[in-house]
């Protein structure tokens, strides 16, 4: 499952209460240990326990008045939400239910013995009060917070809390103690080579895929680009949505292995190998409250690829009028602050930046995403250009790290992989090595058009309502759903004449997304 842990270390409620300290001893209380009843129910990666009401012993009635509980089986202890049970069926007297995460992180059978036990309120959040009172942290502190977060020791209240103090500020060295806090806490991959390439988008671009293309490009060239990659936060799509169009994107570590030996490269789901699980703490709460802060972003791409071992790194930082990054100036400073924390990493990173005035290729939405990035390696006449060569010139970036290519090669030679039909043909060995897609997904089957309201030219195109629009549609949990560009900037137009498609399969999104549409269609006519 993507949100299995280990049964000790940053899945078990072992981390310590602060620097230096040991972790907190649970304070057991009497009576004998209560029997696990697995409970089908998909908490996600929230652990929970269901507890019988009017048990005499536990007395449910005043742990539900908790933050968390400690449970514990087979030398695991996690924590967890307690909720009381009235259903005698589902939980029964001298028994604890566990739905099936829970069940699962504990290692536990069916009539195991578990322990409850309050637990106790972890330190680290007084460095969280400290915070929101505009104090500098440590990176000793930064260390035990991303350690508590790992281990689920937070409440999601106290998890926004966080978000929203360090979105206030956040030093240079802060950023550098979260990133460094964040790979310590999770997994770190190692490879056999000294030379691991990879490429990341700070988003923000409606259909900018470019890493479905820069990898198989790439990885025909020889290089290894074990690619881990996200799912959206505030975006119609991540490149971990859009490639699940073509390929299984929920590995294993082991999986992710067997495929990145066979290909050279691979484009997984970086939150199933448990690289930085206190960035997907942070992300599950971010995801529905919109967050996302400069500093957050530093330190939840940096982390992600320190810890999938990656030793060079080429990021894409788009600038345009509706991008995340709006100014050159407002670029530059972003651009120091990812260079400083890669260095005091040990990361070799180049950043690019590039102009961000409208969206990318044509599609925005999972399978219209997928479908452009087909178009451009299968060569066909219709392949939206702007993608295509936005891929090559960062593929050539990539390629130039390699000591064994000539300077200034790397962009013709990413061509010629392209027409060549070698990234293709890599492309499919990598879907192929990864799995067929679980996706039964077909495009939306209601659509809209939004017309141009006068004749004229575009002007300019708003990213931000357009990726809007795709997510009111339902993009990207359904994959079938977005938006479909007909005009790009400085085209003609008829009044009257499509500027864009809206697809959709459900009757409220869709409704949602030409309402809005209609409102503003993120289209200036001049």
């Amino acid at each position: 499952m993507a949100d299995d842990l280990p049964r000790s270390g940053p899945g078990a409620a072992t981390s310590s209460d602060g620097p230096g300290e040991a972790p907190a001893a649970a304070h057991w209380g009497p009576g004998a240990p209560r029997s696990a009843r697995p409970v089908a129910l998909n908490t996600f990666r929230e652990n929970v326990i269901l507890l019988p009401r009017g048990d005499p012993v536990l007395r449910p009635e005043r742990l539900a008045g908790l933050r968390k509980v400690e449970i514990r089986a087979n030398c695991t202890t996690l924590l967890a939400t307690p909720m009381i049970c009235d259903d005698p069926a589902l939980v029964g007297p001298g028994e604890v239910g566990l739905p099936e995460p829970t069940f699962r992180r504990l290692g536990a059978r069916a009539g195991d013995p578990v322990e409850v036990a309050p637990a106790r309120p972890p330190r680290t959040l007084e460095a969280v009060k400290a915070k929101i009172a505009g104090e500098t942290l440590s990176a000793e502190d930064y260390a035990a917070i991303t350690r508590d977060l790992a281990g689920h020791r937070w409440s999601d209240m106290e998890i926004a809390a966080f978000l929203v103090a360090c979105a206030a500020f956040m030093t240079p060295e802060e950023v550098q103690g979260l990133t460094a806090g964040m790979i310590a806490a999770g997994r770190r991959l190692e490879w056999s080579r000294p030379m691991v390439v990879d490429k990341h988008c700070i988003g923000g671009i409606p259909g900018n895929r470019t890493t479905l293309l820069v990898t198989p490009i790439v990885a025909a060239h020889g290089l290894l680009m074990p690619k881990t990659s996200s799912r959206a936060i505030t975006s119609p799509a991540g490149t971990a949505d859009t490639m699940e169009v073509l390929a299984r994107v929920d590995l294993s570590e082991d999986e992710m292995r067997e495929v990145v030996e066979t290909c050279g490269a691979c484009v997984v789901w970086g939150g199933r190998v448990n690289l930085s699980p206190a960035d997907d703490v942070l992300i599950s709460v971010e995801r529905p409250l919109s967050i996302d802060t400069p500093e957050q972003m530093v330190a939840s791409i940096l982390s992600k690829k320190v810890a999938a071992g990656s030793t060079h790194l080429i990021l894409d930082l788009p600038v345009g009028p509706t991008a995340k990054v709006r100014d050159r100036r407002s670029a530059q400073r972003l651009k120091k602050l990812f260079e400083h924390v890669a260095d005091g990493l040990g990361l070799t990173l180049e950043v690019v930046l590039t102009d961000a005035i409208e969206p990318i290729g044509r599609g925005v939405g999972p399978m219209l995403e997928a479908r452009d990035v087909l178009a451009v390696l299968q060569r066909r006449p219709d392949a939206p250009k702007d993608l295509e060569e936005k891929s090559v010139r960062l593929a050539g970036r990539v390629l130039e790290f390699d000591p064994e290519l000539r300077g200034g090669g790397g962009e013709r030679r990413a061509r010629e992989l392209l027409e060549s039909g070698a990234a293709a043909a890599k492309m499919d060995q990598i879907c192929e090595a990864q799995g067929a897609s679980p996706l039964s997904a077909t495009l939306g089957g209601l659509t809209h058009e939004v017309c141009a309201p006068s004749a004229g030219h575009v002007a300019a195109v708003d990213c931000l309502r357009i990726a809007s629009v795709a997510r009111l549609a339902g993009a990207p949990t359904d994959p079938g759903a977005g938006v479909e560009m007909l005009r790009k900037t400085g085209e003609p137009v008829a009044a009257g004449e499509p500027l864009y498609r809206i697809y959709g399969s459900g009757r409220f999104d869709f409704g949602f997304a030409v309402e809005a549409a209609q409102e503003d269609t993120g289209v200036r006519i001049a």
